[in-house]
């Protein structure tokens, strides 16, 4: 588990150095409009590294870790190659792609900013779900429900508290991370969406 605790040990480090530093927070927050305008493209992946506080950053770095272990041992045991590496794969790349629609959205707004790495730990937990949809997630930390249950009511919550703009977290990047992680799989071996679905149809009530 080399790579997701170094990835972790980063991203803390990074993130307490930026809650002192309003400089680095403003120069590498995802702002669409200086993305766009002024060509500052390392935003697209420096927000991922920034939280905006500490119960941001240990809720995301808990689930991180929390299912950066099961991901690695299935990318060991269905591909060829370094399992830890292409959890990195994974994660880097999730970044722009989740908040690639945020982008686009808030293009011609300069006030939108955006902190956080949840539209990649988005993806790795759905990439769990991918390989095992029954295994089972707590809801609220608490109520024991099936991986596939849970990751159906978080894309409804995500897609409703997007279009509903009431707050400030990024839903959008949750969103879309979440289904990047799902297919994530399936650009190394689109044939596994037949072992999901089988996964699906072998689920018996007794």
């Amino acid at each position: 588990m080399t790579i997701p605790i170094i990835l972790i040990a980063v991203i803390c480090i990074v993130s307490f150095i930026a809650f002192g530093s309003p400089e680095i927070m403003a120069r590498y927050q995802l702002n669409a409009w200086s993305v766009i305008n002024r060509k500052q493209y390392v935003r697209m992946i420096s927000h991922a590294f920034l939280h905006a506080d500490w119960f941001h950053l240990l809720v995301n770095m808990y689930v991180l870790y929390s299912f950066s272990q099961p991901v690695v041992f299935f990318f060991n045991h269905f591909f060829t190659g370094s399992g830890e590496l292409r959890f990195l794969i994974l994660f880097l790349t999730a970044i722009p792609v989740s908040a690639f629609y945020s982008l686009i959205k808030h293009r011609s707004n300069h006030a939108y900013n955006a902190v956080g790495a949840s539209g990649a730990v988005s993806a790795v937990l759905f990439t769990s779900i991918f390989f095992s949809p029954y295994s089972t997630l707590l809801l609220f930390f608490v109520v024991p429900v099936p991986a596939i249950v849970f990751g159906v009511l978080y894309l409804i919550y995500s897609a409703y508290m997007a279009k509903k703009q009431i707050d400030n977290i990024g839903h959008d990047a949750h969103f879309f991370g979440a289904v990047y992680g799902f297919i994530f799989p399936l650009l190394y071996e689109p044939s596994l969406i037949i072992r999901f679905v089988n996964q699906l149809l072998s689920f018996k009530i007794f």
